[in-house]
């Protein structure tokens, strides 16, 4: 997560493996604005993101929603985060009625973050 390249926006760059076993650059454009604490994603008119704070190093906590949805999700660096951040991150989705957890697998190498 980083500033944008305009005032009040934040871009977030991840490398994400697919199903196929690729690594794919992605990159999530985030509008800060001042009548809400929710972040607008670029070109996601629905959908609204809330971060969370976290002890977690090379982590972040976020919620998502938009239209008939909603998902909590824990973005790290590594591909095994501390167990410590996981347990941080159930309580936090345990507090806000979340009543399912999914933990996917990691079976591969992290993929390398692109930069531009």
């Amino acid at each position: 997560m980083a500033t944008g390249s305009a005032p009040n926006q934040l871009q977030l760059r991840a490398t994400i493996r697919t199903k196929n076993g690729l690594c794919v650059p992605r990159k999530w454009i985030y509008h800060l604005t001042e009548e809400s604490t929710d972040l607008r994603t670029e070109g996601r008119p629905d959908m609204k993101t809330k971060l969370f704070s976290s002890s977690c190093p090379g982590g972040i906590m976020l919620k998502e929603s938009g239209q008939g949805y909603q998902r909590f999700l824990l973005y790290n660096r590594s591909p095994h985060p501390p167990e410590k951040c996981v347990e941080e991150f159930q309580s936090l989705t345990s507090c806000l009625d979340s009543k399912a957890f999914l933990l996917t697998p990691r079976n591969q190498e992290a993929c390398e973050l692109y930069s531009n």
